[in-house]
């Protein structure tokens, strides 16, 4: 099983389309949407996790270059400043892999690096501004 966080940037005209649902029907991928927006323009941005076989992958990120979707590889870095952060837990109630939580009977909050899929929620939550995601992006030929 290969699997990929990606940025996709959708044009226009196909906002509307089912082009996500192609992926699963023509090319047996399963996908994890992890951040959609329209923007007033109509242009689309969505942060996915694309997984599958590697040749079906590449078939299906071909298939959304085909259509002019820029489909980009993201690498995230996640980090959290462990000087600002003050233990509240706020970012533990928001994270939907529990990536961030609270250890017991410490009350301390962990932060699993491993389970982040920098979906950015943590950093509008944290009180403290102690949690920082920067996104590393290379475009997929």
């Amino acid at each position: 099983m290969y699997s990929k966080m990606l940025s996709l940037r959708f044009p226009e005209k196909f906002v509307n389309e089912p082009i996500v649902v192609n992926l699963v029907k023509k090319f047996d991928l399963s996908f994890a949407i992890h951040k959609a927006t329209i923007y007033p323009r109509k242009e689309g941005l969505m942060v996915m996790e694309l997984s599958g076989h590697r040749k079906n992958f590449q078939k299906g990120v071909r298939y959304l270059k085909s259509l002019g979707v820029k489909v980009e590889s993201i690498g995230h870095d996640i980090s959290r400043d462990e000087e600002k952060c003050y233990q509240c837990g706020a970012c533990t109630a928001v994270c939907p892999t529990s990536a961030l939580y609270i250890e017991r009977p410490e009350m301390t909050v962990v932060f699993d690096k491993d389970k982040c899929n920098a979906c950015e929620l943590c950093v509008a939550a944290c009180p403290a501004r102690a949690m920082e995601v920067r996104f590393n992006k290379v475009l997929l030929s």
